[in-house]
């Protein structure tokens, strides 16, 4: 099956962190964590290499930089070829648990789809705020550093819940280096079965410019 709902928590925008970060954000692992996903990324190397795979572009930019509850980014994610509707876009909200865990939380958009192109347009978001978003509780990722190469992570257990094409449940495993993400996002049914998602393996995004 080819991995249409291929990145459930990556997913979106161009973007590069101002001066400005909250003050959480400017703690050395977060805004490390945060410099590293702020950006556009492609899959499309990927996608000629095996066809399986589908050429999708992500898009995160950071958001409220002046807020000081953790970093805030808006994420867009849309297949190459029709960049102007993207099937997913989010909100992550990246803070620090005790113990080197960073939590990436993820929060949907009231009618998402007024807000396609806003990590080029931050000016979409002007009448967003935090109080209008939806949490996707048990979704968030929790990372870790791996030295200074990258930050890996997952979903906690079947906390997820998914109801898309008959899941019960959803995870998603993530690694963050300067210049790539890979994510692997998939449903699975009430007896263990995928049911979607990638099946070989995480898609591979790479940078394609800050």
């Amino acid at each position: 099956m080819r991995g249409a709902w291929c990145s459930f928590w990556l997913l979106v925008v161009a973007g590069q962190l101002v001066c400005s970060l909250p003050v959480q954000a400017k703690d050395e692992g977060v805004g490390r964590l945060v410099r590293w996903m702020a950006g556009s990324f492609s899959s499309r190397a990927q996608s000629v290499a095996d066809t399986s795979y589908f050429d999708i572009r992500l898009e995160m930019k950071p958001i409220w930089t002046d807020r000081t509850d953790g970093a805030w980014l808006y994420v867009e994610q849309a297949a190459a070829s029709a960049l102007a509707r993207p099937y997913r876009q989010r909100i992550y909200h990246v803070t620090a648990d005790s113990g080197g865990v960073f939590r990436s939380a993820v929060l949907e958009l009231p009618s998402p789809l007024r807000f396609a192109g806003a990590w080029k347009n931050p000016t979409l978001l002007a009448a967003l705020t935090p109080d209008s978003l939806e949490a996707r509780e048990g979704c968030a990722v929790l990372l870790k550093a791996d030295g200074n190469k990258a930050f890996s992570g997952e979903t906690p257990g079947h906390e997820c819940l998914s109801n898309l094409r008959g899941a019960t449940y959803a995870t998603s495993k993530v690694r963050i280096t300067p210049t790539s993400i890979t994510s692997w996002d998939q449903g699975w049914n009430a007896q263990g079965e995928q049911v979607w998602g990638a099946e070989k393996g995480p898609y591979r995004f790479d940078r394609i410019g800050k």
